[in-house]
């Protein structure tokens, strides 16, 4: 291009470009394909900006209805319930209430010009901290949280677990059951696991989940700040990150899900129940040398443990 450069700049001051070519040490068919690109994009008609707007729209009887007009149909919801609708919903409304078809640019334009806009006011993101390896030697200083579904067969829908176990015990502190399980529930029952477990508190607790919605929320955010708990995010694809908390969901997987049958919520609600309480009173777990972990918590309620610390 350097080269095309000064061809150029030799032509202009009257050289044959033959001369300018043997001079420059360019080849003549680089010299006139810029040559010929140059003289094309010469031709090229600039681009209109847009075309101006009409000054009407259609309603459903394919009849012109002025831009006036929608204006103050834009503009009487100001007078209404639905006064806080953006300029997206009082396009579906005035095609509702009056038959108007409109889209959501024009609303918008309209919206604009009569000034209804709303400021956007963007929300501060909650700050995400990635968990980090940590050894544990004691019970409620490493809580790990996530969701699995279950399947009901009698009415083929599928319902929500959401437990809270407890990295060092491998106890299921609490959990939530339900048809639907969202970051209100999610919260509900963290605030029952520091309930049953204030009486040992540390100063510094963490709780550990992956990305899904619940704990990106910020009402989630704002019980853990509230509650004094460290929230700590796993990276994208590295369920090995919150292994404790998966160990149990395949455990549940093998030992609930992978042979019930359930013909109502009742039912998988029920089970449920049982099963989290044996898994916490009376299953023996191998790397608690053998104990339950109602056993083992009860055993190191409050003290550190050298011989068990766990690598999370």
């Amino acid at each position: 291009m350097f080269k095309y450069q000064v061809a150029k700049y030799w032509i202009d001051e009257g050289n044959k470009p033959s001369l300018v070519l043997r001079i420059v040490g360019l080849p003549k068919s680089t010299y006139y394909y810029y040559k010929d690109k140059q003289k094309k994009y010469k031709n090229v008609k600039p681009k209109r900006a847009g075309a101006k707007p009409k000054g009407y729209s259609f309603d459903l009887k394919n009849e012109k209805v002025s831009d006036d007009k929608i204006k103050k149909l834009l503009k009487s919801y100001d007078d209404t319930r639905e006064c806080a609708y953006g300029y997206r919903k009082r396009a579906h409304a005035v095609k509702r209430d009056w038959g108007i078809i409109l889209n959501h640019k024009k609303s918008y334009r309209l919206c604009k010009e009569l000034k209804l806009l709303r400021k956007y006011i963007p929300q501060p993101k909650e700050k995400k901290v990635l968990a980090t390896n940590k050894k544990i030697k004691s019970s409620n200083k490493l809580w790990e949280i996530d969701v699995k579904y279950g399947y009901i067969h009698g009415i083929e829908r599928v319902f929500y677990v959401c437990e809270i176990i407890d990295v060092f015990d491998r106890s299921i502190i609490d959990y939530h059951i339900g048809f639907s399980c969202t970051a209100e529930d999610v919260c509900n029952s963290l605030i029952r696991a520091v309930n049953k477990r204030l009486e040992i508190m540390p100063k510094k607790l963490y709780i550990r989940s992956d990305n899904g919605s619940q704990f990106t929320s910020k009402l989630f955010s704002d019980t853990c700040r509230a509650l004094g708990i460290n929230h700590e995010r796993i990276p994208n694809a590295t369920p090995n990150k919150n292994a404790h908390i998966e160990a149990f969901h395949s455990i549940l997987e093998r030992e609930v899900f992978g042979y019930k049958y359930f013909e109502s919520f009742q039912e998988a609600y029920e089970e449920m129940q049982d099963f989290i309480e044996f898994y916490n009173t009376k299953r023996i777990h191998g790397s608690l040398k053998y104990m339950t972990p109602q056993e083992f918590y009860d055993k190191y309620k409050g003290k550190e443990s050298e011989k068990f610390k766990v690598a999370a």
